[in-house]
C-alpha cells in the first residue's frame, strides 16, 4: 500500500505558463508514457498519460526513476526520466538530478497476491538487460515542443499481424516509449511484407525499426 500524505514539487524557476518560483504539483510527459499498477516496467499498465499531458505528481521513489502521478483521474506509476517540468523555459525530467526538481519520497509496499506484477516478470533470455532511452532527444528545449513521435506510424496491417502473431514475451529494465532502442541481446521478428519488427516487451507489443533497433509504435 502507498501511504497517504500530500506531495509538492518544488522549483526554482518560472513554469512555463508563466508563474513565479512557486510550489508545484504538475508535471508534464515527455512522450505517451505508461502508467503502471507498480513503480517498475515489470508491473501492469493501467492506463497512458499522452505527451505533454498535465499530471499531478503525488511523489517519486528515491532517485525518481518512478513516481506516483494522477492523470484524469488514474492513479498508477510512471517512469520519472520522462516527466518533466518547465524549469527557466526547459524541460527538465524529474530523474534527471537537477538540484531545482526536488520532490517528496514515496516508499512502495507490494501488494500480497502480487497480482499487479506481470506475468514472467524479469523471466527470459534478456532479462536483466535495459531499453535504450532516448529521453535526452525528446527534449525539445520547452515542454510541448519535444517529439515522442515524430517517425511515421505503420500500417493497420502491420499492427493487425503483430496482434494475431505474438511471441514470447520479454521484460527489459526501463520504459518501454517511442524512440527508444531494443537492445542487440533481443532477438526481433520479421513481419512480412513489412521492412520493420517486433517484440513483446515489458507487457506491449512493440514494432521497431530493426537498424536502429529503434521502437517506432507501441500496440496499446
Amino acid at each position: 500500500m502507498i501511504r497517504s500524505k500530500t506531495i509538492w514539487l518544488s522549483a526554482a524557476a518560472a513554469l512555463l505558463a508563466g508563474a513565479a518560483s512557486a510550489q508545484v504539483q504538475e508535471a508534464r510527459p515527455i512522450t505517451d508514457l505508461n502508467l503502471r499498477s507498480g513503480p517498475g516496467s515489470n508491473y501492469t499498465i493501467v492506463g497512458v498519460a499522452p505527451l505533454d499531458a498535465l499530471v499531478m505528481v503525488e511523489g517519486c521513489v528515491e532517485g525518481a526513476s518512478w513516481c506516483r502521478v494522477n492523470y484524469e483521474g488514474t492513479s498508477g506509476w510512471a517512469a520519472g526520466n520522462y516527466l518533466a517540468m518547465s524549469i527557466e523555459e526547459t524541460a527538465v525530467p524529474l530523474a534527471s538530478g537537477d538540484p531545482r526538481v526536488t520532490y517528496e519520497t514515496m516508499t512502495y509496499e507490494e501488494d500480497n497476491d502480487g497480482a499487479s506484477v506481470l506475468a514472467g516478470g524479469a523471466a527470459g533470455a534478456a532479462s536483466g538487460a535495459a531499453i535504450g532511452g532516448p529521453a535526452g532527444a525528446l527534449i525539445g528545449g520547452v515542454l510541448g515542443m519535444a517529439g515522442g513521435d515524430a517517425l511515421d506510424p505503420p500500417d493497420r496491417t502491420t499492427v493487425t499481424y503483430v496482434q494475431e502473431h505474438p511471441v514470447e514475451p520479454i521484460w527489459l529494465e526501463g520504459e518501454v516509449v517511442t524512440g527508444a532502442a531494443i537492445p542487440d541481446t533481443v532477438t526481433l521478428t520479421p513481419i512480412p511484407e513489412s521492412t520493420y519488427s517486433y517484440s513483446y516487451v515489458n507487457g506491449v507489443p512493440v514494432i521497431v525499426e530493426p537498424q536502429q533497433r529503434q521502437i517506432i509504435h507501441i500496440i496499446r
